[in-house]
């Protein structure tokens, strides 16, 4: 399969290492919006500018989105599913509904696929909150999401006036944690299951206050949430916030028997050096599985529920059957 990465930034970068260690593609070229010599690839891939990509219509299979969510995907991933099979991560859980319809116009009125919010949450920890609560209907589903960076959080951040960079660490609350594992099925608001913490690089004589304010009382990111903002030089932010680990888990505790007297917890976790390397990982997969479900005419706007397990695998059904069932 032969894929397009649009947008180098953290995620972009990731990509491109996925693909490289993806046998069955081919990294066709990187398109920027910015000046193409200023972007430079781990590999010897092409980079070009945005406004190339019409020129590459019968040259890409699947084109992978790696814009923020916050204000790139919800004009980028319409705009590009009218031209090409593409893939994004999209991650603004709560306006995922609206984000589909605007893609499913324009990918079914186009005949191309659209496979949207693919990555680990949204993605992974989606699937497995289906299948838990499929199993255990009598329950309640948990997710705790850290100790780590979060990519659009930070990107969020980054998009206020007099923020010149930052960092978002999501953090579970402990003893929410150990309630849930222990099966103990507590009702937990946003503000208990997490806290925020971000550390942010200014703009020289900005309102710090302003900023802080902005961080806080921003809605679907940090307003449901206790956050504490504190302000770093640089310097500071370069020499203790420069890696990207994250991770987390999704749980579900429910009960069966007669009298529900059996209880019973289902976990799945994450631990994660690279968020945007692990993510960049899944989106190729669901690149592969976009692929594939295109050429058997399938077309609109689709997300990993919608994806058969098998087709995010490299392997053929019968080396599946071999060595995984």
């Amino acid at each position: 399969m032969k894929i397009g990465i649009y947008g180098y930034g953290n995620l972009g970068r990731g990509v491109e290492c996925a693909v490289c260690h993806a046998a069955d593609a081919e990294l066709v070229g990187i398109f920027t919006r910015r000046d193409p010599s200023t972007v430079k690839p781990h590999g010897d891939v092409p980079v070009y500018a945005a406004s190339e990509l019409p020129s590459f219509r019968d040259k890409l299979d699947v084109l992978i989105l790696c814009g923020g969510s916050a204000t790139d995907l919800p004009e980028m991933t319409p705009m590009l599913a009218a031209e090409f099979n593409v893939v994004d991560s999209f991650d603004t859980h709560a306006a995922i509904p609206a984000h589909f319809a605007a893609v499913d116009k324009a990918a079914t009125d186009s005949e191309h696929i659209a496979l949207i919010s693919a990555g680990w949450d949204p993605g992974l920890f989606s699937i497995n909150r289906l299948y838990a609560s499929a199993i255990l209907p009598d329950g309640k589903d948990y997710t705790f999401w850290g100790r780590g960076v979060s990519q659009g959080h930070s990107d969020a951040i980054r998009r206020i006036e007099g923020v010149r960079d930052a960092r978002q660490y999501t953090v579970p609350v402990p003893e929410a944690l150990a309630s849930v594992r222990g099966g103990e099925q507590p009702e937990l608001t946003t503000r208990q299951k997490h806290t925020r913490e971000c550390y942010v690089v200014a703009e020289d004589g900005a309102d710090l206050a302003r900023i802080e304010h902005e961080i806080k009382t921003m809605p679907n990111y940090f307003a449901d949430y206790d956050t504490r903002v504190t302000f770093v030089t640089e310097e500071e932010l370069l020499r203790d916030h420069t890696g990207m680990p994250h991770g987390g888990s999704v749980i579900r505790s429910g009960v069966t028997g007669w009298n529900a007297e059996n209880r019973h917890v289902i976990e799945y976790s994450l631990k994660l050096d690279s968020n945007p390397e692990f993510t960049a990982s899944v989106l190729v997969a669901c690149a592969r599985a976009v692929y594939r479900m295109r050429s058997r005419g399938i077309v609109g706007c689709k997300t990993i529920f919608d994806v058969a397990p098998a087709d995010l695998s490299p392997l053929s059904p019968e080396e599946l059957r071999a060595r995984m069932l």
